[in-house]
C-alpha cells in the first residue's frame, strides 16, 4: 500500500457514498445505502457469532430516568457534561420535573433485565447481548468522523455468572475475539487494564476480579502488555490491540469483570442449596463501537472491502446493447444467489465502465459480449485488473460464495 496516497474514511465516505456527517448534527453520522450495506453486514456477522455462542437478544430503552446512572456510579464518573440530559415536566404535577438521560451505555439497563424475575443458578451463566444505540456528550474538538461520535452504535453483552464460571466465560470471549480479528487479517494483541485511582468498590473484590483475568491469560498462554490503572471504574479488563495497514494501533475489544453493578443494583440469584447469592457481571464488546469500526476498516482497506461486506459485490458490463439481454439473465442468476450485482446500463466505452468500477472499489467486473453470450460465460476481471478469463457462471457462483463464507478477500 502506498502511504504517500493513502485517504482518510471521511473521504472515502463520501467518494463511495457510504456515509457523512453535516452539521445539523455534529457528532452523529449519516449512513447513505451502500453504508447501511455494510453496517447490516457486520451486525448480521456478530449476531451470528452470538448466537452461535448462546446469547439472547435484547433491546433496552433509549431514554431512562437520570437515577439509574447514579445507582450505577456513572453519574459521579462521568458526570452531567458527558450525557445527554433533559428535565422534563412530571405528568402528575407540573411543578415538578423528572430528569431524564439518553442512556450513554447499555449496562446499567441490563440489571434491570436482569432483575426483571427472581433468577436461579440453573439459568446462569445468563448471556444477554444488545445491539444499542448510544449517546455521549463529546466536546466539539474531539468529535472526527466516525472515529469519535456523539451518536454511536455498540454490540455490546453482559453475561451473569457465577464467580466458579468467570474463567470458562472469560476465555470463550477471547476465543471469540481472536477468531474476529483473524476474519479481517488483522494483527491484534491483549493488554490487561488494572484499577484506576477512582474507583468503585472494595480493594477486595478488585483484587478477585485482577487475579481472576491473570489466571484466564495465564491458562490460554496469553502474553498481555500492561496497562496500570486504565480498568474502567467499576473493574478490570483486557483490552484488544490492532494494527491496521498503515501500522497504526487501535484499542477495540474489551471484556471487562464487575463485582460492583451487581452489587449497587443488588442482583441476586438462588443458588443450589435456597440461599441468596451475588452473580458477577462481565462486560463484553467486539467492535467497541460500529462507527469506530467502519471507519478503521475503510482505511485498512482504503475502501476496497472484501467481497463479503462490499456495498456492490459484481458490476455486469456489456459491451453493446444488443448485450443486455444476456446481462440480464446474468444478473437474475447471480440476484438468484444473493449477490449484490447491478449492470452498467450507460452510453460510455467498455474500458470507461471497468475503469468506473474500479474507483468504486467492486471487487468484481463481469463483462459479456458476443463470444460469451454464444458460450454461455462470462469474462471476469477483479478490482485490481486481474483477468481471470471466461467461466461457466456456475464456477464463479462457486468461488464468490466460497470467499463470501469463508469472509476471503478477493485479492
Amino acid at each position: 500500500m502506498d502511504k504517500n496516497n493513502l485517504k482518510d474514511h471521511k473521504q472515502i465516505g463520501q467518494e463511495l457514498e457510504l456515509f457523512f456527517t453535516d452539521e445539523i448534527a455534529p457528532g452523529a453520522p449519516f449512513w447513505l445505502p451502500k453504508g447501511m450495506v455494510i453496517f447490516k453486514e457486520l451486525e448480521k456477522y456478530i449476531r451470528q457469532l452470538t448466537e452461535k455462542a448462546g446469547y439472547l437478544e435484547t433491546s433496552t430503552p433509549i431514554m431512562v430516568k437520570s437515577e439509574i446512572f447514579k445507582e450505577s456510579g456513572h453519574w459521579e464518573k462521568f458526570g452531567e457534561h458527558n450525557m445527554y440530559n433533559l428535565e422534563l415536566s412530571d405528568e402528575a404535577d407540573d411543578s415538578k420535573s423528572i430528569s431524564y438521560t439518553l442512556k450513554p451505555m447499555n449496562c446499567p439497563e441490563s440489571t434491570i433485565i436482569y432483575r426483571f424475575r427472581p433468577r436461579s443458578y440453573r439459568e446462569l451463566p445468563l448471556r444477554l447481548s444488545e445491539i444499542g444505540r448510544l449517546h455521549r456528550r463529546e466536546k466539539s474538538g474531539e468529535v472526527n468522523g466516525l472515529l469519535r461520535v456523539r451518536q454511536l452504535t455498540m454490540d455490546d453483552a453482559h453475561i451473569y455468572a457465577t464467580e466458579d464460571q468467570i474463567f470458562d466465560e472469560v476465555s470463550k470471549i477471547l476465543d471469540m475475539m481472536i477468531m474476529f480479528y483473524k476474519s479481517f487479517g488483522f494483527e491484534y494483541e491483549f493488554r490487561l487494564a488494572t484499577r484506576p485511582e477512582t474507583r468503585a468498590g472494595s480493594d477486595e473484590n478488585w483484587d478477585k476480579a485482577e487475579l481472576a483475568l491473570e489466571k484466564v491469560l495465564k491458562e490460554k498462554g496469553i502474553k498481555a502488555g500492561d496497562k496500570k490503572g486504565d480498568g474502567a471504574f467499576y473493574g478490570p479488563k483486557i483490552d484488544v490491540h490492532i494494527k491496521d495497514s498503515q501500522e497504526r494501533d487501535w484499542q477495540l475489544a474489551t471484556v471487562q469483570l464487575d463485582f460492583h453493578q451487581p452489587e449497587a443494583f443488588k442482583l441476586e440469584y438462588v443458588d443450589e442449596k435456597g440461599s441468596k447469592r451475588r452473580p458477577v457481571m462481565i462486560h463484553r464488546a467486539i467492535f467497541g463501537s460500529f462507527e469506530r469500526f467502519i471507519a478503521i476498516l475503510t482505511e485498512h482497506f482504503q475502501g476496497a472491502f472484501p467481497t463479503w461486506l462490499a456495498p456492490l459485490q459484481v458490476q455486469i458490463i456489456p459491451i453493446a446493447d444488443r448485450h443486455q439481454k444476456y446481462a440480464q439473465i446474468v444478473l437474475e442468476q447471480l440476484k438468484n444467489s444473493k449477490l449484490r450485482v447491478e449492470i452498467d446500463n450507460r452510453q460510455e466505452t467498455m474500458q470507461a465502465k471497468i475503469r468506473d468500477a474500479q474507483t468504486q472499489k467492486i471487487p468484481y467486473m463481469i463483462i459479456v459480449g458476443d463470444r460469451e453470450e454464444k458460450e454461455n460465460k462470462i469474462a471476469v476481471r477483479t478490482r485490481s485488473s486481474r483477468d481471470l478469463g471466461a467461466m461457466p457462471i456456475e464456477e464463479f457462483l462457486e468461488k464468490i460464495k466460497l470467499e463470501v463464507e469463508h469472509k476471503r478477500n478477493t485479492e
